[in-house]
Order: structure tokens, then sequence, then C-alpha cells
């Protein structure tokens, strides 16, 4: 196996611990909101959202923007278009992760406003922009 091809995988790797981050992390929220604030069930969220963001999420984000762009480097993709949509994609879907963080930090403080309906919305945000960005790289619509 060549160098990029080690790199692309380790790329997609990361991208697959990020997803799955993205799409869990949200559900947590869901049923954090309805456990009462300073139970056991409660203290147990704090610590399964604390351990998926710092653990997972960040190191795979981490992961997948340094391998994502060497990948691009190698292939010359900076001057394609839908390289550049994805990576505006990307930049959501890490804004996407630093709100998600904010969560984290306001679930930690016991000072959650939002409703479980407001997490499982969220929770559609990550989905979409992983839908576009796979079409915009198999594809290569332009």
């Amino acid at each position: 196996m060549d160098l990029y091809s080690w790199v692309k995988s380790i790329h997609v790797i990361s991208i697959i611990a990020w997803m799955a981050g993205m799409l869990y992390l949200p559900r947590l929220f869901v049923y954090h909101v309805d456990a009462a604030t300073g139970s056991e069930k409660s203290e147990t969220f704090k610590v399964m959202e604390r351990r998926l963001l710092k653990a997972i999420m960040t190191p795979a984000m981490i992961a997948s923007w340094v391998f994502g762009l060497w990948a691009a480097y190698e292939i010359g993709a900076f001057k394609e278009g839908w390289f550049h949509a994805k990576l505006t994609l990307v930049i959501l879907l890490s804004g996407a992760h630093g709100y998600l963080a904010t969560c984290v930090k306001r679930f930690a403080r016991d000072e959650n406003t939002q409703t479980a309906r407001f997490y499982r919305i969220l929770n559609e945000i990550p989905t979409v922009l992983m839908i576009v960005i796979v079409i915009l790289v198999i594809g290569k619509p332009f």
C-alpha cells in the first residue's frame, strides 16, 4: 500500500469515528434533558458526554482535518470545485461540533435551557451535512 492509501484510509476511519460521535451526542442530550438535575442519571450522562467529546469526537475531528487536507493535497483537490464545496460543509460540520461542545459544558454546569425536541432537530444537521459531503466526494459533480 502506498502512502496516499494509508492517508486516505486513516482519513476515512477518522470520519467514521467523528460522525459516530456527532450523531450520538445529541441523542444523549435528548435523554439527559429528562434526567433530574443532580440525579445519578444526570451525572452519568455528564460523564458519557464529556468522554465522548474529549476521547473520541475531538481527536477524530482533528485527525479528519489533518489526513483530509493531506489527502486533498496529494490528489490536487484544492483546485476542484467539488472540494471547495466539501471544505465549506466540513467547516460547518466543525462549527456544529463546537456548538455540541458548548452544550456539553452547559449540561456539566446544569445550565441547559433547550428541550429534547431541540436536540432531536439538532441531531439532523450532521446527518444532512454528511450526506451532501459524501455525494460531493463520490460524485464530484463540479
